[in-house]
């Protein structure tokens, strides 16, 4: 098992529309086809910082969901162009995180 822990870069003064989006549709959506988030957060002091953090049993299943969500037409066509306009793509930083013995999130 391993965590995917997303930085992103919010366009300025987007940040409303931009958590917006996220519970009201991506989450949602990601989750319907078997993603598995385990936290959304903003930075308490960088109004442009979003971190949200998924979960996978392993690479097969990461690859098979990435597949899924971001192969679907309503990913391409609906949900997509709406990120585009929000969300800075250039800054994107995704780091995979494999929890420790002790780690409440095992």
């Amino acid at each position: 098992m391993f965590y995917e822990l997303r930085r992103y870069t919010i366009r300025k003064g987007r940040m409303k529309q931009w958590v917006k989006l996220m519970e009201a549709e991506i989450i949602p959506f990601q989750l319907s086809m078997g993603m598995v988030v385990s936290g959304s957060f903003t930075a308490e002091e960088d109004e442009t910082m979003y971190v949200w953090l998924r979960r996978f049993a392993s690479e097969a299943e990461c690859k098979r969901l990435y597949a899924k969500v971001y192969g679907s037409q309503h990913w391409k066509k609906v949900i997509a162009p709406k990120v585009d306009r929000l969300l800075d793509r250039s800054t994107i930083v995704v780091t995979r995180l494999v929890p420790t013995a002790q780690s409440v999130l095992q």
